[in-house]
């Protein structure tokens, strides 16, 4: 009988080392932004510059991919609104003014529980909402359009709107800004329920003839 040969396996093979060898993945505008959430999540400040070398990529390319620090706070922020408003939509059915009202409300309660943003408000409150509520960020700019398409799907479904559609999304944005950062500004408490009652009242368009 013939005896086998046993031939121990190669250590290294040309597969192996090139895969030891390649080149790590680059980084991309996307990573730049995730990392930079994490980092706001964690109540961390915001500097582009130590973003650019924890990615290992120049500065000058970092400011070219975000365009600015408040551009790219301002991208963060709107991704957390965006998810709550997103959640409130999900869980308020219904049609018309109701629902319009329940999704308001609903939303307007979990962006004054979020602890990252409140926490965000509190550490500068000016430069915040210059960020939330101004054209200077994205934030009350991207919730009007979504307000509009609320209003718009349900006026499709036979909601008699009481003003213009643009009209109506800037003042009911405007309307729930006023009960998410009521403290900071002007010092008042509200009540966040009022919310939805708030918006059914604007949209039910009753106007008292003199």
């Amino acid at each position: 009988m013939s005896k086998l040969r046993h031939m121990s396996a190669p250590t290294t093979t040309k597969l192996s080392r090139a895969l030891r060898e390649a080149p790590p993945r680059k980084a991309t505008p996307l990573d730049l932004f995730q990392l930079a959430k994490r980092q706001w999540l964690a109540g961390e400040r915001i500097d582009v510059g130590a973003l650019a070398a924890r990615l290992k990529i120049g500065r000058a390319t970092a400011f070219r991919w975000v365009g600015s620090r408040d551009l790219l706070l301002g991208e963060i922020l709107w991704s957390m609104c965006e998810t709550l408003m997103t959640e409130a939509a999900s869980k308020s059915p219904g049609h018309g003014a109701t629902r319009i009202a329940a999704i308001c409300e609903t939303a307007v309660r979990a962006i004054v529980s979020f602890r990252p943003l409140r926490q965000f408000v509190r550490q500068d409150p000016e430069y915040a909402l210059r960020l939330l509520v101004s054209k200077i960020g994205p934030v009350q700019r991207r919730s009007i359009d979504r307000v509009r398409e609320l209003l718009q799907a349900e006026a499709a479904r036979g909601l008699a709107l009481p003003l213009g559609v643009d009209t109506l999304a800037y003042l009911i944005v405007r309307l729930c800004e006023s009960f998410i950062y009521a403290d900071v500004i002007s010092d008042q408490k509200v009540d966040v329920a009022d919310a939805g009652l708030a918006v059914q009242l604007l949209l039910s368009g009753r106007v008292e003839q003199s």
